[in-house]
C-alpha cells in the first residue's frame, strides 16, 4: 500500500439537514398514481479515516455498504438510485474495491494528471505548473471574486484576501482529474437490492484528500413506495 493511501470502508456516515426515507408510502408520495415517480433525498457525511491534514493525496472509500443500509432501510423495491458527489475535487465511480488496484488507481491518475511542483504531493523540478495554482494572482475575475463574497470571504480586506490565499490548495489536477472520472453515477435497483456486478462496488475517489467529504443520495420509484 502506498504511503498515506487510503482505501478502506467508509468508517462513519453521518446524514445531513435531509428528509429520511422510512417505510411505508413515502411522504413525498402520498396519493401518487402508478407511473408518478417519488424521489428521496439523502446527503452522506464520508467520513476519512486517513489523518490529515489535506495534501492532495488520491483516497478510494467504498459507499456499498452505505448505500445499501438506505436501500434496506428505505424499502425501495423497484427503481434506481443516483449518487453524486458535492465537492470538485471528488468524483463517483464503479469499478471493484481491492486495495492494491486502489494502489494502481491512484499511480495512473497522477501520471495523467500530474501534480503542480507547488504541491504537496509535487516533484520539485518537474516543470509542472498549472494556471490554476497561481494563487497570488487570483481572484482575477469577477465572477470568483463574487463566489468568494458569497462565501464569506470579504476579500475587499486586504489581510482577509491574504487569508483566503493562504487556505487555499494546490490542486488544479485534482479538478482536472475529477473532470475526467465524472461526478455521480445511476445504479438501478431491482428486488430491493441495486444490480451491481459481483465484484463491482460504488466507490467515492478523493483527488485533494485526505477530507472528510459529503455525497447527496437520491432515490426514485415510479408509482407507491412498496
Amino acid at each position: 500500500r502506498a504511503a498515506g493511501l487510503q482505501s478502506g470502508r467508509v468508517p462513519t456516515v453521518g446524514r445531513l439537514g435531509s428528509r429520511p426515507w422510512s417505510g411505508g408510502v413515502s411522504p413525498l408520495g402520498a396519493g401518487a398514481g402508478l407511473g408518478e415517480p417519488i424521489c428521496e433525498y439523502h446527503e452522506v457525511a464520508v467520513r476519512t479515516s486517513l489523518p490529515g491534514p489535506p495534501r492532495q493525496e488520491v483516497t478510494v472509500e467504498d459507499l456499498t455498504p452505505v448505500l445499501r443500509e438506505l436501500l434496506e432501510a428505505s424499502g425501495l423495491q423497484q427503481g434506481w438510485v443516483n449518487v453524486i458527489s458535492r465537492h470538485t475535487t471528488t468524483a463517483v465511480t464503479i469499478n471493484e474495491w481491492e486495495s492494491r488496484l486502489v494502489a494502481d488507481v491512484r499511480r495512473w491518475l497522477l501520471d495523467l494528471a500530474p501534480p503542480d511542483d507547488r504541491s504537496a504531493v509535487g516533484q520539485h523540478g518537474k516543470g509542472v505548473a498549472y494556471a490554476h495554482n497561481d494563487i497570488d494572482q487570483r481572484p482575477d475575475s469577477e465572477d470568483e471574486r463574487q463566489r468568494c463574497l458569497e462565501n464569506g470571504w470579504d476579500i475587499t480586506d486586504e489581510a482577509e484576501l491574504e487569508r483566503w490565499r493562504a487556505q487555499e490548495p494546490i490542486n488544479a489536477h485534482s479538478h482536472l482529474l475529477s473532470m475526467l472520472l465524472g461526478s455521480s453515477e445511476t445504479i438501478p435497483v431491482a428486488g430491493g437490492a441495486m444490480v451491481l456486478g459481483q465484484w463491482q462496488s460504488v466507490m467515492l475517489v478523493d483527488l485533494d484528500g485526505p477530507r472528510d467529504r459529503t455525497v447527496g443520495i437520491q432515490a426514485m420509484v415510479l408509482g407507491q413506495w412498496q
